[in-house]
């Protein structure tokens, strides 16, 4: 067994896949930082660029190598050996080094991308892996528009790269085209049909474009995948990757579905990483995103306010605590009941009999029908 089955390979490609959002370029010394951080957030691959796409992508590889130690980095290339020999250039520093290759996989690719058969991309995709292999012992194979390609074909491609060498197997939605059970059970028939599929990881990278990237990559690892490909924040291409710290708090709230199944993501890092990222790629997260969103952990309406007052877990699956904030928010809005005032001011040192909170409240309304969300500085005006 050439890797743990009882660990998921946390594979960021926000460097990468991330990056090629309009808008969102990084200098060689911003990646640096964010790859650093991503060492200690717990990933176990960096996906550092496509050294052959520009040289600054070549340039960031090189240096990326140089600058962390215990994870994984990874290059892009596409199947051909000019893209594999840059690559292989780049990746000279890099104490762990993975080439990442591969070719479209669908019908509708090899046709209309490739114009070509299907014996022929089989031919290139061995040949791409390799030539990568004679660089690296690691290497990686994407089979583009797995999503959609044939399964029979689709098994037959994974079985002749990992004889070829590759140690892990990328079965990417390219298009964020499949439903959860139908990408599932993907990954379910090559784990059953492809006979030395034990010899290498089965990797899913899901795109977001129904906003299934997430519940995708979850079915992928439930039929045996160990490997899930993301970003911070599910940045991406179009609508976006999958997103990392979905993944990951996902496996940490449902560890029972899980069993002993692991991995190295510290999750306490996410909201400074998440914020990180954000700003230097300015790339503003939605209030509403899972996990980092400024509202993932805010509560405006009163029934919620109230139940989560008298129970936090009434309403909050997830501690603030665990995803680096510091609290949730009880924000003070005209929906807000008498609980949460009454903790708001308890807050500000605001001690209240019932009758007084009830003339209180009363005021409080129309104060936040005319402004909308109510600050401390509002509470103390309203108190005089």
């Amino acid at each position: 067994m050439l890797h743990d089955p009882n660990h998921l390979y946390i594979f960021d490609t926000t460097l990468r896949d991330g990056e090629q959002v309009p808008g969102c370029q990084l200098t060689t010394s911003e990646k640096i930082d964010i790859a650093k951080d991503l060492e200690l957030l717990g990933v176990d691959i960096i996906e550092a660029g496509f050294p052959v796409s520009s040289p600054g992508d070549f340039q960031s590889v090189v240096e990326l190598s140089k600058a962390v130690d215990d994870v994984i980095i990874c290059a892009l290339t596409r199947a051909n050996k000019n893209d594999i020999d840059v690559a292989a250039d780049a990746l000279k520093y890099a104490k762990r080094p993975r080439i990442h290759t591969g070719i479209g996989s669908s019908d509708m690719h090899i046709q209309y991308k490739f114009n070509s058969t299907r014996e022929e991309i089989l031919e290139r995709a061995v040949a791409a892996v390799k030539h990568a292999k004679s660089y690296v012992e690691d290497v990686e194979f994407y089979a583009e528009d797995a999503g959609r390609a044939d399964l029979a074909y689709l098994a037959n491609m994974v079985e002749a790269v990992i004889a070829a060498g590759a140690t892990v197997v990328n079965i990417p939605d390219t298009n964020g085209y499949c439903l959860p059970d139908q990408y599932g059970a993907k990954i379910k028939y090559l784990k059953e049909n492809v006979k030395n599929i034990d010899e290498a990881i089965i990797s899913a990278h899901c795109h977001n474009d129904l906003g299934l990237a997430t519940a995708n990559s979850i079915a992928a690892v439930q039929n045996g995948a160990r490997q899930v490909e993301c970003t911070i924040n599910g940045i991406g291409e179009r609508a976006g990757n999958t997103s990392l710290e979905e993944v990951a708090m996902i496996m940490q709230v449902h560890a029972s579905q899980f069993p002993g199944l692991t991995s190295n993501i510290n999750s306490k890092m996410f909201t400074h990483i998440s914020r990180k990222v954000s700003s230097m790629m300015r790339m503003p997260v939605q209030p509403n995103k899972a996990i980092v969103g400024k509202n993932a952990f805010a509560h405006s309406s009163g029934i919620h306010q109230d139940g989560f007052l008298k129970h936090r877990e009434n309403y909050e699956i997830i501690r603030p605590e665990d995803v680096g904030l510091v609290e949730a928010d009880i924000i003070l809005t005209a929906r807000s009941g008498r609980h949460a005032l009454k903790h708001h001011l308890e807050r500000l040192g605001y001690q209240l009999d019932k009758d007084n909170l009830a003339v209180i409240y009363e005021k409080f309304l129309i104060m936040a029908d005319a402004k909308k969300d109510i600050n401390d500085e509002d509470l103390h005006t309203l108190l005089k």
